[in-house]
Parts: C-alpha cells; structure tokens; sequence
C-alpha cells in the first residue's frame, strides 16, 4: 500500500521538494517550539523535527512533530534506533500515525556518550533497516511480525534514510543505498553536499546502479553562515567537504552571510538540474529558520507551483 504523505505526492508528481530542519528546544511549551518553526510555514514542503540531534535531551520528535501538523506545517518525523526497544517503537509510530504524521525519517542515533547524558544506555534493539522493515510491515501488511496482531487502521508512513555522498572511487557500488531500498526506505535525505560536481559524478553513479529508480533523494545543502563556519564543518562534521574555492569566496565577501545564502541558492538551482535528484533539504547552523525561508524564496523553487 502507498502512504498518506503529501511529500510524496509532489515527488510522484514531479514537483521539486524543498524541506527544512528545525531542532526542538528543551522546553515544555508548544509555543516555544512553534515560534522557532513557523518561519518555515508555507516555505517549506515538510520539516524534519531532530530526535535528541547530538545525544542532547529535548522536546520529544514525536510530540514536535505532532504539533507541527497540527499548526499546518508537514513534519517529517526522525526517529532513531538509540532510545527504544521495539514496544516503544511500534507504540510511538502508530501513536505519531493517529496524529496525521505520515513522513519518518529513521536513523542511528548519536552515542550518548558525547550528548549532555553521557551514563545513558542507548538500546539499539533494532538497527535502522530493520526499524525500515517493521515500519514497512506495519504499512503494507498491518502487522509488525509475521502473523502479529493487526493494526487497524496501520500507519500510511513514507519511509525515509540518510546518506552521505562522495566522489565514488573505481569500482564503488552503493550497496548501502540498496540494503536500505530493500529493508523498506522510500527516499533518502542526505547530509550536505558543497560541490555540484561532486554531486554531478555521485548521482550518475547512481544512475548507473537503478538506485535513483528505486528511491527518491533529497540532497542536503545550506546557507554557511561564514568562512569560519565553513572551516568548523570541514573540521568537525563527518562526511561534509566545503571546497576551497567556496571558502576563499566567503573570505572575499564583504558581507559573507549574504554571500553564504546567494551560494545556496546558486547549489539549489543546480541541483535541480541533475537527474535522480527530487529536491533539497536545507539545513541551516544556530537554527536561523529566516535565513532558510529567505534561501527557499530566492532559489524560485516554489514560483509557479
């Protein structure tokens, strides 16, 4: 059976999807929580609420994502497999599907040891493709083990993974991305991408491979903020390259946060002009949602729709 997600609507439809990322914050207010997202609204086609993103305790995804959809904005839901057993993940799902959530993006989870509860145990009952399998039961069969109780009605999710992408080497194949295709996964996000002829050379690897036939991908990009910043992601940040080229042009702008937006935009009109590319998500640093709304307007994604 197909989800119930407006996200892949427009994606089976063609359209080019722009999503955001918003981190709840450690408070016990809707309001809070929504005065950080709402710049968002009407500007992105989904945002991701972080499930304790770094291994620091925060609001619950599930409840941010729940209060996102209840204030117009489609959430994607992050779940990881750290901080609940199977019992607590089929609850949570079913429980997050009753409130119109209908987009999960599953993953890892962060070691607790480098988050702000670093004696946490993290449980790992089930690893993320085997979370992509129980929740691809839940939907296509209404179960979650063979011959299980029903669910009724089950959750119509729209399965999401992560990836980081590279320059493939001679005789690379993502096996990752299909054991991942294969476990239940729908599309991909991925984690930024600086340079387009990198993405260039991955996605016809990709091409090559019928991954792009099988999953749908949305590439990470987003506004640096500095030349400084620029450095810290390479620095700190696995899996993020930003080219020299692109840093010595922020050292060269006289006002390098303008300069950081216009390159997002000018990463995002690329992007949509490679195949197997189904739009971006935009993640911006010390959640600065304006500077993501103003990329989103600038890039002329939306114009037209």
């Amino acid at each position: 059976m197909s989800s119930s997600s407006q996200l892949q609507a427009l994606i089976d439809g063609g359209t080019f999807v722009v999503t955001a990322e918003v981190t709840p914050p450690l408070s016990a207010s809707a309001d809070t929580f929504l005065t950080r997202a709402l710049p968002l609204k009407d500007k992105a086609d989904a945002v991701n609420v972080t499930d304790a993103a770094g291994a620091r305790a925060a609001m619950s995804s599930f409840a941010a994502a729940a209060i996102l959809k209840a204030n117009g904005i489609d959430p994607i839901l992050q779940v990881t497999c750290r901080d609940r057993n199977r019992i607590a993940m089929i609850g949570d799902l079913v429980g997050a599907a009753a409130q119109g959530v209908s987009n999960v993006l599953v993953l890892y989870g962060d070691d607790p040891e480098k988050g702000d509860q670093p004696d946490a145990k993290p449980v790992h009952d089930l690893d993320s493709r085997a979370v992509m399998t129980l929740v691809r039961r839940m939907r296509e069969e209404g179960t979650f083990v063979e011959g299980g109780r029903a669910i009724k009605p089950p959750p119509r999710y729209f399965i999401g993974g992560a990836d980081t992408p590279l320059n493939p080497p001679p005789g690379w194949e993502p096996n990752g991305l299909l054991s991942k295709a294969a476990a239940g996964a729908d599309f991909i996000q991925t984690q930024f991408i600086f340079d387009l002829e990198l993405a260039r050379a991955y996605f016809a690897r990709l091409r090559d491979s019928g991954v792009t036939e099988r999953l749908r991908f949305i590439v990470g990009v987003g506004p640096l903020a500095s030349a400084r910043s620029a450095r810290w992601m390479n620095a700190s940040l696995h899996g993020v390259t930003v080219p020299e080229a692109v840093i010595e042009r922020l050292e060269k702008a006289d006002d390098q946060a303008a300069e950081g937006r216009k390159l997002c935009v000018e990463l995002i009109q690329g992007m949509r002009e490679i195949s197997g590319i189904s739009g971006v998500h935009i993640m911006a640093p010390l959640q600065k949602m304006d500077s993501i709304a103003r990329v989103i307007d600038d890039s002329g994604v939306r114009t037209g729709r």
